[in-house]
């Protein structure tokens, strides 16, 4: 336990190195939510009936995600930063927690290997997907322009062209 002096002359005590590892283990859960949702979204864009909605809220929700993610990483960043020394005068004092923490690290290090290998993965099936839509919108483009050359082409037909009648015989 750290403690430190706040400036109204009171003594603030907290475990920082708790907090960091805690910090380390919630992001450890949201990166595993991730991978969750990623997995979803790999089958959602290989369903040819996509539902874009259901993939809207998918991304929506990893992208929460996300945002947490981040305000941990910030969080974990200010703590280190207070206790960075502590720790470096005290490394044998703190091993434990040192070793958990750089255990959890090396975790979330192959989480976020996994995570880019699978967003790779769905960028190729996103582009394929848009690709697919493009062909599709196109072949409609052309059976609307066929259709209306044959609606025109009939039109054409049934109109009564203007003929030349010789009643003299």
């Amino acid at each position: 336990m750290f403690r430190r002096a706040d400036p109204l002359g009171g003594i603030l005590e907290a475990n920082y190195i708790e907090i960091m590892l805690q910090s380390l283990l919630k992001k450890k859960r949201l990166l595993e939510q991730i991978i969750e949702l990623n997995k979803e979204q790999k089958l959602m864009l290989q369903d040819p009936n996509l539902d874009v909605d259901d993939f809207e809220q998918n991304m929506n929700r990893k992208g929460r995600i996300i945002d947490d993610v981040n305000l941990l990483d910030d969080g974990f960043e200010q703590l280190y930063v207070r206790v960075k020394e502590e720790l470096n005068l005290h490394k044998d004092q703190y091993a434990d927690q040192i070793r958990k923490m750089q255990d959890t690290i090396r975790e979330l290090s192959a989480l976020h290997v996994s995570i880019e290998t699978q967003e790779q993965r769905n960028k190729v099936l996103v582009e394929q997907k848009f690709d697919t839509v493009r062909k599709q919108v196109k072949s409609v483009r052309n059976s609307q322009k066929v259709v209306k050359q044959y609606y025109d082409n009939m039109v054409k037909l049934n109109q009564a062209v203007p003929q030349y009648v010789d009643d003299k015989k």
